[in-house]
Formats: C-alpha cells, structure tokens, sequence
C-alpha cells in the first residue's frame, strides 16, 4: 500500500494556529522573478522576533517539490507528479500555516495536478518583466542568452535534480514561462494574491503591507500589523543587505558553475538589473516580439 511508503510528519518552522486549516500558502514564481527576496521578507516578519533577517529563517520555508518530502522514488516524472498531492497531505500539517516556495507551474503534468483547494490556503505569485528575467537565467545558470529564450519558451521545461540512483523527486515542471504565470494568476480553486516584481522597486512599504494583510485575511487570523517589525522586516531585506549577507557568509542556494569553477552569487543584480542596458538588441526584438501578449497584459510593454 502507498500510505505505508510516507510517513505523516511535521514540518519544523510551520506558524501554529488555533483551528484546523487548509495547511499551505504557496510563495510560487518563475525562476529568477524575486522569489528569495519575497521569502526574505516574510521569514523575517514571521520567524523573527524583531524583524532583523538572517539566513537560517530561510529554512522554515520549505521548497516542494523536494526529495526530503518524499519517502517513495518516482523513477520517471510522470511517477514523481502522481505524488504530488500525497506528499502535500502527508508532509505538511493541516493544523499549521506553511509558507512553501515552489517554481512548479499550476497547470496538470500528463493529467496530474499539482495541488488542489484541500492542500491549499492560497498563494502569493510574483511575476517578473521577462526581459529581466532572462538576464538573470543568462547569469545564475551559465548559459547564453538564446539557451535562456529556449528555456523560457518550451512548454515542457522543467527542474530537475537528479540523485545518484535516479530519484525524480526533486522534479518542478515550469512549462513556458508565459504558461507559468498564466496557470497561476487564472486560477480559481483558492484565493491568489498576484504581486509584480517591479512594484515592490517602485512602492515597497505598500506592497509588503498588501501582502501581509492578504496572510491575516486568508488565514482569518487578521493580527494588526506590527509597524516596528515590519519596517525592521523591509530594512533588513533590503537586497544590498542580501547580497552582502551572502558575500560575508554564503547562500545555499547559489549554484556552482563549472565553466568558472565555483558559485556564482545568488544575489546579482536586483533592481538594477535593467534589461535596457544589458540585453542584445536582436535577443531584446526576439523576446519583445514572443512574449508581446504578455508584456501588453502585464502592463510591461511601454517600459
């Protein structure tokens, strides 16, 4: 019987409640869209006493799909996506609010879906101007800026981190990164809070406060918002204490380049990474020219 391969845990780092819920908030984007920031800021609000970030609070937000998350080994990705709604229910207590990071797209995998109103209380998705994004992908992956746009346009892209023995556990299926945004912010099954990138740069102390508010109401916890926390919370994060936090003491999840022959800092550019300055004028008419539905509905077009 499958109910005997997994074992029903508790995850450390989960925010009790008083009553039985619907156990996850889903912190969800595209690679490289601002989701490590986004963590930051609500690891410090809601595991810190203070407001003041550091690293290991990071650790309570768990990312799924995760092969500790797993005690079966899906030896193909159709297997792995099969268990995608088992391990949510089995892993992540219903009576605890769980902040989990993911990359997967909303939409089935081979007729499989990633999750469902009885797993979720709802998700906050942050979504990013492309043309910033494949910067980043050009970057944190080592990989040229036509490899990028192939990633991003592929709707059978995927995560993948294989272990030794073949374990698909670890398998994030993304599809396009048009399709990724789209499964998300069309969702109908529990409340999404849809966030931009680009909103945070331009009013941050707004955005983070529509964001916890969005928590307390979903959770119908409804807790005043602690002012002195929170603006401890935004200074804290700020990506320049990121990246210096990084530089001084390492990030787990930076990731090692053997074309350089170490890792390439997680943290690079952030707000002043300004596809405008960077992008080849033929990759910028390419991505322009792919993603022009999106760019026009995501209000990205006249930036």
């Amino acid at each position: 019987m499958v109910e005997r391969l997994v074992a029903n845990e508790k995850v450390e780092g989960s925010t009790p409640f008083a009553r039985s819920i619907n156990m996850i908030i889903w912190i969800a984007s595209y690679p490289k869209s601002g989701n490590t920031y986004l963590r930051s800021f609500l690891a410090s609000y809601y595991y810190s006493n203070n407001g003041k970030f550091d690293f290991d609070q990071l650790l309570k937000i768990h990312q799924f799909p995760n092969i500790k998350f797993s005690k079966i080994k899906p030896t193909s990705k159709e297997e792995a996506s099969r268990y995608w709604i088992f391990n949510q229910n089995n892993f992540f207590d219903k009576n605890r609010l769980n902040f989990v990071k993911t990359h997967n797209c909303l939409f089935p995998f081979k007729g499989n879906e990633f999750t469902s109103r009885n797993e979720t209380l709802g998700a906050i998705y942050i979504v990013r101007d492309p043309r910033n994004v494949i910067t980043s992908i050009t970057h944190h992956y080592s990989i040229n800026y036509e490899k990028a746009l192939d990633y991003m346009l592929d709707d059978d892209c995927s995560l993948l981190e294989k272990s030794f023995d073949q374990d698909y556990s670890n398998f994030t299926y993304l599809n396009s990164w048009s399709n990724h945004y789209r499964s998300w912010k069309n969702n109908k099954n529990f409340q999404i809070l849809f966030i931009k990138y680009e909103d945070i740069k331009k009013n941050k102390e707004d955005t983070f406060k529509k964001i916890i508010l969005f928590v307390e109401k979903i959770t119908k916890k409804n807790s005043k918002l602690n002012e002195k926390k929170f603006l401890n919370s935004i200074k804290s994060t700020n990506f320049s204490n990121l990246k210096n936090k990084e530089l001084n003491e390492g990030f787990e999840e930076s990731v090692y380049s053997g074309k350089i022959g170490k890792k390439i800092n997680f943290f690079n550019l952030g707000f002043s990474n300004r596809w405008q300055k960077l992008l080849p004028v033929d990759i910028k008419n390419k991505v322009n020219e792919k993603f022009k539905k999106n760019l026009e509905e995501l209000n990205y077009l006249n930036d």
